[in-house]
């Protein structure tokens, strides 16, 4: 080599460098149609850097990082890449803002330790069905001992006799033992105590007797139109069930007005196996069919009187008109997330109609995100705006591919063939759906339904096509008393998706449970599927390496090897094989259940209450356990009697009873008084040592997590 070669080895990469930045550069540039549908995404990007975080940040931080935001913007004004960062940034403090605000919002007293029983009175502001019983969320609550600063504004609480009607808008006095939210059960599970606080539920429990209704306290205030429409929707669901009192009617009912409760177990195990839960969470179908079907027959109506259809703007009468049943449908339905996104995409859309305007389809999308995180930033984290958001995008995206394509073949098609069209469309929504959420479905409930394509479609024409058409006429039907003879045929496209459901989630391998996703593989496969999704040139297919990245993330997961929960109740272990043990079926079934999900299990390996386990690992007697995985012994601690001897042998020792310093020699104790102030424990057995992780110290110190120390 000469001695110019290093630098003309130098040039060419700079030259390389040089060219891959210009390309980079023209192909943004000459998406600048596009750069709008990444706002959402830098405001969702804020949204989760504020509930990533393990301490408050001061309010402070969001104003400032809007403000930078902002001036960058200006000063990069005349530059087009330099003014989007600068509103990239800008949305990203934005989002944060806000979240820092809702949260603060929201913040309400919350019980802090176990209470009752004792006497709780409030108002019934939702009265659910549950198995054995009802599930009532009081508002403007009272409880015995407690001081009126220190009460939560609403409690949930589980009643399993009830004497008078409880519906909502009454008051109610009961003798009930309340809890606070419950923590995860895991670091890194989900938090339900993050939920609740959003809510403004302090606290929730089960009722000792029945319920009595009494008069309204002095004082107290008007419930509000939250109130009336959980009090209609109720009224409501209990006029459904009664003209079909089967499980066509609990279904008719979630269909309806979100209510379902009122569904059997059994049919909701079937239809979850099957891929077909989603027909009964109120969402972007349900809204759109509803829409469809009054645009067309208003639209037809109208059409039908003719000085109307030659004198008036008949199709924007009828847009306004479908907007408004819109509403109504989503005030009915519970305002889920899923929901108010459908109906403001479709808002959008019949507002273009009322302005003469084109709609954007995926303009829709991103306005419709930004609407829902303004008003609640939280929903971000939850399974519902994933999977629907995630659903809507991709088939947006994929149909501005296919949209011309499927055009052409309908329009050339024949009559016979036309059928074939249809099926094709559906085959391919279910299978952008499918794979769109299918990242969402193994993170949020580790399982994947396997055979959910041939469920859908056959379950969704008859969803499309009988079932709803037959609810809006049961509406319409109700003011007068005959809903009964809609909901009659109602129910037999209905029956005919339970049928559906049953058969295809009893075929064999019908749904693949899987172990708790990696938070960073789920974030890259976002990642990846947004830039896949929202580019429309050559480069979006960069997208798919995060994602390729995130799904090999998923086959290194590597789940705790021990596990004790946050009450002291519940042991697991991991055998030779992976397969996780509990200590009991019957203590801490909640944790145990949560914990068998995360791994992928349906049912526990074998626990020996004395004796050795199959692959060696465990060995138990009547006062603990001892576990061995490789060279590392751990003593299980349940009785005080066991620790001398435990202590003498053992690197780690878990214990549900306090150790009281009785084991000074041994690396790692964890007894009862560390998971009463740190929830559960999670411990990994590495080639450097052991790794702990504890409940409190994955979930920080937020507003919404709990102080077990406070007095």
């Amino acid at each position: 080599m000469t001695q110019t070669d290093p630098q003309i080895a130098t040039e060419t990469r700079g030259g390389a460098g040089r060219g891959l930045l210009a390309a980079a550069s023209g192909a943004f540039l000459a998406e600048r149609e596009r750069w709008f549908l990444w706002l959402p995404v830098a405001f969702g990007t804020g949204v989760a850097l504020y509930f990533a975080l393990l301490s408050e940040p001061p309010l402070w931080l969001g104003i400032a990082g809007l403000g930078v935001g902002l001036v960058v913007t200006f000063i990069a004004r005349a530059h087009a890449f330099g003014r989007w960062t600068g509103f990239a940034l800008a949305g990203i403090a934005a989002g944060f803002l806000v979240a820092q605000y809702r949260a603060a919002e929201v913040e309400a007293p919350m019980l802090f330790q176990e209470i009752g029983p004792g006497q709780v009175t409030g108002r019934v502001l939702e009265a659910r069905p549950v198995r054995g019983g009802k599930r009532l969320l009081l508002e403007q609550v009272a409880i015995e001992g407690l001081d009126a600063d220190a009460t939560p504004e609403r409690v949930r609480v589980t009643l399993r006799k009830e004497i008078d009607p409880i519906i909502p808008g009454v008051w109610v006095d009961l003798w009930a033992v309340l809890s606070p939210p419950f923590e995860p059960v895991a670091p890194g599970a989900f938090d339900f105590a993050r939920r609740a606080y959003f809510e403004r539920l302090g606290g929730s429990g089960y009722a000792l007797g029945a319920a009595r209704l009494i008069e309204p306290p002095a004082g107290a205030t008007g419930g509000g139109l939250h109130l009336w429409l959980s009090e209609l929707r109720y009224r409501l669901a209990e006029r459904i069930t009664a003209a079909q009192d089967n499980a066509a009617g609990g279904v008719a009912a979630a269909l309806m007005v979100g209510e379902r409760g009122r569904i059997p177990e059994e049919s909701l195990v079937a239809m979850r196996n099957a891929g077909l839960a989603h027909l009964l969470a109120i969402s972007g179908l349900h809204v759109g069919l509803v829409a469809g079907i009054v645009f067309v027959v208003l639209r037809a109506l109208f059409a039908l009187i003719e000085p109307l259809a030659l004198r008036y703007p008949i199709k924007k009468w009828t847009a306004l008109a479908t907007v408004l049943a819109a509403f109504a449908y989503l005030l009915i339905s519970g305002l889920s997330v899923p929901t108010q996104r459908a109906f403001l995409m479709t808002a959008l859309v019949l507002l273009a109609v009322l302005l003469d305007r084109t709609s954007i389809s995926m303009r829709l999308i991103a306005w419709a995100a930004i609407a829902v995180l303004l008003v609640s930033p939280e929903s971000l984290l939850g399974p519902s705006f994933q999977m629907s958001f995630a659903a809507a995008t991709a088939l947006i995206a994929t149909y501005e591919i296919c949209r011309r394509p499927l055009a052409r073949w309908q329009a050339r098609a024949r009559c016979g063939v036309r059928p074939m069209v249809y099926f094709s469309a559906v085959t391919l929504t279910t299978l952008v759906a499918g794979f769109a959420t299918a990242p969402f479905a193994a993170y949020h409930f580790n399982r994947i339904a396997d055979y959910s394509l041939v469920a859908n479609l056959g379950a969704v024409p008859i969803t499309a096509f009988w079932i709803m058409p037959w609810g809006i006429v049961a509406f319409l039907l109700m003011p007068f008393g005959a809903e009964a003879l809609a909901l009659t045929p109602m129910a037999w496209g209905i029956e005919a998706v339970l049928w559906i459901a049953r058969t295809v989630s009893g075929w064999p391998g019908a749904v693949t449970l899987v172990p708790a996703m990696p938070i960073g593989a789920l974030v890259l496969i976002v990642a990846g599927s947004i830039w896949l999704c929202l580019w429309r040139r050559r480069w979006r297919l960069f997208g798919v390496l995060p994602i390729v990245g995130g799904l090999a993330f998923v086959l290194f997961i590597d789940t705790p090897d021990i596990l004790v929960d946050g009450r002291g109740k519940l042991f697991a272990v991991k055998y030779a094989d992976g397969t996780l043990a509990l200590s009991s079926k019957t203590r801490a079934r909640f944790a145990g259940e949560i914990w068998l999900r995360r791994s992928g299990q349906a049912e526990p390996a074998p626990w020996p209450k004395e004796g050795t386990s199959a692959d060696g690992r465990l060995a138990c007697d009547r006062l603990g356990c001892i576990y061995r995985a490789g060279d590392r012994v751990t003593a299980l601690v349940a009785d005080p009697r066991a620790l001398i001897d435990d202590c003498a042998i053992a690197d780690l020792v878990v214990s549900l009873v306090p150790v009281f310093g009785a084991c000074p020699e041994v690396p790692i104790v964890v007894d009862r008084f560390d998971v009463w102030r740190e929830g559960a424990y999670a411990f990994w057995f590495e080639d450097d040592g052991v790794r702990v992780r504890s409940v409190r110290e994955a979930r920080g110190e937020r507003p919404w997590t709990l102080d077990h120390t406070r007095k």
